[in-house]
């Protein structure tokens, strides 16, 4: 591979990992601060994608159809914290896992029977169509959009959870939630905000991934393991370990599928275990003890 080539399939890399990163964050953020194992949340990442496919195929907008698909997974997410994740949060790990693995395959069915078992796609809008000559290569300029999409949303997560009241409401709340609720916070309803947030952010990834992976029934079981492999090396709950995490494992499937295709599936499981020997909390541990 000669450097030009290590450029493109860095750009490809990061590209991958700013799609992990939108989905994972918010599956990162309700298993580290809620405490609770959300299965379903790659389902959440299909619906956004198969609604932006109907809104832009209707209306003929990618933006409109993105804003459509981020809002359609944050009020899937809502309707999931009402009727069954407030109810379930203090169940036990392994009902927790069968609710969610459940509502994985009600979705699929539920996709089927609305857009039926086709792969579909959304087209790249205009304004990001074509490529850019990088080292000589044409390089598409959407997947560089991808690229500052992801920076730019987790620079903005790390202001709004770090320095915004309600960050600080989230923080307390993990650190002493007794003690938080006795001074008058609302943490409850700044969990509710930060959950519908990251079911926002992954029905945006679905949509976002929609010109570059294509859309089908079963698409968000072929992200999960990546995700949940993302929140486990970055550590639960940390928003810059699911920035790294995801850096981690985009870059290294990346190049894993150009130089070992042989063994490309099984790098970042190998990555994972080294990941977890070496720091078993993670690469960044999390808030809470």
């Amino acid at each position: 591979m000669d450097f030009a080539g290590f450029i493109l399939q860095l750009l490809n890399g990061l590209q991958f990992a700013m799609l992990l990163f939108l989905l994972a964050v918010g599956l990162s953020i309700v298993f580290g601060l809620m405490n609770f194992i959300n299965l379903a949340h790659g389902t959440l990442y299909m619906v956004g994608a198969f609604i932006g496919y109907s809104v832009a195929g209707y209306w003929g907008s990618y933006w409109l159809a993105l804003v459509a698909g981020t809002a359609a997974a944050a009020l899937a997410g809502a309707l999931f914290y009402a009727t069954l994740l407030r109810r379930m949060q203090t169940a036990s790990p392994m009902k927790q896992v069968l609710v969610t693995f459940g509502l994985i395959f009600v979705g699929i069915d539920a996709v089927r029977l609305v857009w039926g078992d086709n792969t579909q796609s959304i087209v790249t809008p205009s304004l990001l169509g074509g490529g850019i000559e990088i080292f000589g290569e044409n390089y598409p300029i959407y997947r560089l959009f991808i690229i500052g999409l992801g920076l730019a949303t987790a620079l903005l997560l790390y202001i709004g959870l770090e320095r915004t009241r309600l960050g600080a409401m989230v923080r307390a709340g993990v650190d002493d939630r007794e003690m938080a609720t006795s001074l008058g916070l609302n943490v409850d309803l700044a969990f509710f905000i930060v959950f519908c947030l990251g079911c926002g952010l992954a029905g945006m990834a679905g949509v976002v991934a929609a010109p570059v992976l294509q859309i089908y029934p079963g698409m968000d079981i072929a992200v999960l393991i990546p995700a949940l492999i993302v929140v486990v090396i970055g550590g639960p709950g940390r928003l810059g370990g699911a920035f790294l995490g995801a850096l981690l494992i985009g870059i290294t499937a990346t190049f894993g599928d150009v130089l070992i295709p042989t063994f490309a599936s099984f790098i970042i499981y190998g990555v994972m275990v080294v990941v977890l020997v070496l720091r078993p909390g993670g690469l960044l541990a999390p808030r809470h003890r």
